[in-house]
């Protein structure tokens, strides 16, 4: 039985000037998993995922969701078809408190007059919705959601960038480097958030440098190298060294080894 990719890329080409950011760059995201996307420095993972995220747009090639083509020119495209990112810098406002946050671009107004014409915030509703959905990502480390996001630490801001994604991103989720400020604990805690977006089935994609917490997490890993893939592997069929070498040039996987389709158990 053929299943569907939630998200494909196929043929991908973005250029900047006389730098090739994406040189025939292909991807394919299935449903329930995590996609590991790494490669050295300019190999195109950033580039790959801005198209997806609506922050780039291929000059060529062909982008689908659930088998749709799309043509994203905003962020807000993206969002719109339910792809939520996370980029690196968390985009998340310091002075508003975590429920204004989870909420920021899609705040909820009272019902009635004062909503419609004085266009009133329904805190109340935010703060206990906010709430709900924190606890059933399973975030225990946040206590207070009226608190503001400037006073936690680290990892509790990814957590509230990760669950505004969770929330709302309804096919696919993108995390840009989650854990590369965290500490130890702090990243075993955003660790543990992936495994648990994949046990309620939302897939997602992960941008990382950290081969061991690649392995730890990823059902397949997908090597970016100049511009476009160079091999799928899984953690189970080849070693950090072994990505690392891909990664580099120094090995090559035979198209009829490497893992294009969902990792079955």
């Amino acid at each position: 039985m053929t299943v569907q990719p939630v998200l494909q890329g196929t043929n991908l080409v973005k250029t900047f000037g006389r730098v090739v950011g994406l040189d025939g760059a292909n991807i394919e995201l299935y449903p329930g998993e995590v996609l590991a996307v790494v490669g050295d420095n300019g190999a195109g993972k950033s580039t790959l995922i801005k198209c997806f995220s609506g922050a780039h747009s291929p000059d060529t090639g062909e982008m689908l969701v659930m088998g749709q083509s799309v043509a994203f020119r905003s962020t807000q495209d993206a969002r719109a078809a339910g792809i939520e990112t996370v980029f690196q810098t968390l985009a998340v406002a310091p002075a508003l408190d975590i429920s204004e946050n989870l909420y920021l671009g899609r705040e909820q107004r009272k019902a009635g007059f004062v909503g419609t014409v004085f266009r009133t915030l329904d805190k109340k509703r935010m703060r206990k919705e906010a709430g709900e959905h924190l606890r059933n990502l399973g975030i225990g480390t946040v206590q207070n959601i009226t608190q503001a996001v400037e006073t936690l630490s680290g990892g509790q801001r990814q957590a509230v960038a990760v669950a505004r994604a969770a929330v709302f991103g309804s096919k696919v989720i993108i995390l840009d480097e989650p854990t590369a400020a965290l500490g130890v604990n702090e990243s075993a805690r955003v660790l543990q958030l992936i495994k648990d977006l994949r046990t309620r089935g939302i897939p997602v994609i992960l941008i990382s440098h950290n081969m061991p917490q690649v392995f730890e997490v990823a059902d397949r890993i997908h090597v970016q190298r100049l511009g476009k893939r160079a091999a799928v592997v899984t953690p189970r069929s080849h070693s950090m060294n072994d990505v690392v070498a891909i990664m580099t040039g120094a090995m090559s996987v035979p198209e009829s080894e490497q893992a294009l389709t969902p990792v079955t158990a």
